[in-house]
């Protein structure tokens, strides 16, 4: 089964890829969203290449075949690139075997626990928890993500005292029969994590992601073994061996890889299975409703070592319009579970006006296959 066309379909957030046979196959993958329309340039200039005329049904050969040939690329920009094949390629796999891709790694579940996750730092206290609140009441969430610290703040807050008053509101008008995780998207020193880390032990949060700048390994890990909580990380890391010091030196409690920053499901199940090994458990970072939510899912269904829920954005289309008719069926959430497509592959099919309005791309080679 060899790859005869790739093609691209991206704005400047979101960018889906075809992927072709030469026997009919066909199959969709995304990105990773933002900057989208450079990520396609990617696709064409440094994937298909190296992917047209290449057998389709052994994507770790292909997907590793690739990074050795681009080896002079290592960046970000070629890992969101690369799931775009990786995760349409495994569409396809599904699809011939008449699967879910979660059904094809093993798993037989129909939906999985979410947390709702929120986005924002730009409201109040008291309004973050007001929509806690209401969508608890009408999809049945029981555990509750906000933002604490700055992103990259150097110890500085989002603006002064937020952080301790968000941590006591969001508790008090909960209750304490849910559950309550932090992200503080690389906010503090180690000094203040810890300091920061106290209050959330006290006020029973559970989950305390990215604390300091994540690329300083030591700094992560110094709070991970100054704290109770469980203190998570690694969405932004994509090279393996960063992976394999993370895990080797307990740097976290629980990994959190993004598939589309990984770049794609092929590669996110090797980390997933050297924590696996290593006795830790997985949370896949997903912060949007594109496809990578979707991905996660599949992925959380059925892995050996999955954190006890899947992060869920609630931001909808009044702070992210661009994901506006993106696919069919959306998600759905029930009493705080995410339904999973059954559907051959990812059970979904991208919108035909949406890929109307987007910049189009194909790169095919008839004399590679």
């Amino acid at each position: 089964m060899k790859i005869a066309s790739i093609e691209t379909f991206s704005n400047e957030y979101v960018g889906f890829v075809r992927v072709r046979t030469v026997e009919g196959d066909e199959g969709w993958g995304q990105v990773s969203t933002y900057n989208a329309d450079i990520t396609s340039q990617i696709v064409h200039r440094h994937i298909a290449p190296h992917a047209l005329g290449q057998d389709a049904t052994d994507i770790d050969t292909l997907v590793q075949l690739i990074l050795e040939r681009e080896h002079k690329f290592p960046g970000t920009y070629l890992y969101r690139a690369l799931c775009g094949l990786d995760t349409a390629l495994w569409d396809i796999y599904g699809k011939r075997a008449g699967k879910s891709v979660t059904q094809l790694l093993g798993s037989t579940k129909q939906s999985f626990p979410v947390y709702a996750s929120s986005m924002r730092r730009d409201i109040t206290p008291e309004q973050e928890a007001e929509r806690f609140i209401a969508l608890r009441e009408e999809f049945g969430y029981q555990s509750f993500k906000f933002r604490i610290g700055r992103e990259c703040g150097r110890d500085v807050d989002q603006w002064p005292g937020r952080t301790e008053k968000i941590i006591k509101t969001v508790r008090n008008v909960l209750g304490d029969d849910v559950t309550l995780l932090v992200d503080a998207n690389s906010a503090f020193s180690p000094q203040k994590a810890i300091e920061v880390g106290h209050m959330l032990q006290d006020y029973g949060v559970s989950h305390f992601e990215e604390p300091c700048s994540y690329w300083e390994l030591d700094w992560t890990k110094q709070v991970t073994e100054a704290l109770s909580i469980d203190i998570s990380g690694g969405e932004q890391d994509n090279n393996l061996a960063v992976w394999k010091q993370i895990i080797d030196q307990r740097v976290v409690d629980i990994v959190q890889p993004d598939v589309c920053y990984m770049g794609g499901i092929t590669r996110t199940l090797q980390v997933t299975k050297m924590a696996e090994e290593a006795g830790l458990p997985c949370t896949l970072h997903c912060a949007n409703l594109s496809l990578v939510t979707l991905f996660s899912a599949h992925l959380m269904a059925a892995i050996g070592n999955p954190g006890k829920y899947l992060e869920f954005s609630i931001e909808g289309l009044d702070y992210y319009p661009w994901q506006a008719g993106l696919f069919e069926p959306g998600y759905k959430i029930e009493n705080g579970q995410l339904i999973l497509p059954d559907k051959p592959g990812w059970g979904v099919e991208v919108d035909t006006q949406w890929l109307a309005n987007a910049n189009y791309q194909v790169s095919y080679n008839a004399s590679r296959f």
